[in-house]
């Protein structure tokens, strides 16, 4: 038997073997990559049941918060009779604060542009709340405050806290 004649015949043998390996290789892999997606999408889909409700509890807390820092319901809440009006700067700014540092974690389940808009009213309705102090007198009082708000917050076209609660309810909209 000559060296060729070895070769010939190893050929004959790997040659068939190698097409085999190759074959069972590929369908292997495909019924892996195929088996691998289907898991992916079975996690998603028990994911997305799970982070569902959380989501759409997260801009309902959010709701809460924009309608429990509106103005025209902050102010009464937090008023006290006898309050100067520095005091009642201090816990209206105060309670916003709170309210906000409450609702932070709500951020994750929002887009950024929902989260955004929660940012930019809560700074609004500050700052509202600091023109309003910033027009009256150092002896003003609480109820002087209170009536400076409402006053400010009556020339607005649209609150902010609305701006925000409007594009958060399209989005929940559109997402669910």
């Amino acid at each position: 038997m000559s060296f060729v004649e070895i070769v010939y015949d190893l050929l004959k043998i790997l040659l068939p073997a190698g097409i085999v390996f190759v074959t069972c290789y590929f369908v292997v892999k495909h019924f892996l990559d195929t088996e691998t997606k289907r898991r992916l999408a079975e996690i998603r889909l028990a994911n997305q049941n799970v982070i569902t409700p959380v989501r759409l509890q997260a801009y309902e807390r959010i709701s809460i918060f924009l309608e429990r820092v509106n103005p025209n319901s902050l102010v009464p809440r937090v008023h006290k009779q006898g309050m100067s009006a520095r005091l009642l700067q201090s816990e209206l700014t105060r309670v916003i604060r709170q309210e906000f540092d409450h609702n932070l974690s709500q951020q994750i389940y929002m887009s950024n542009h929902a989260w955004e808009m929660v940012k930019t009213a809560k700074e609004e309705i500050t700052k509202l709340i600091n023109i309003a102090a910033t027009k009256l007198p150092d002896t003003a009082t609480g109820a002087d405050l209170s009536q400076m708000i409402i006053q400010i917050s009556q020339q607005i076209d649209k609150m902010p806290t609305q701006v925000a609660l409007d594009y958060i309810k399209k989005e929940v909209g559109q997402v669910f």
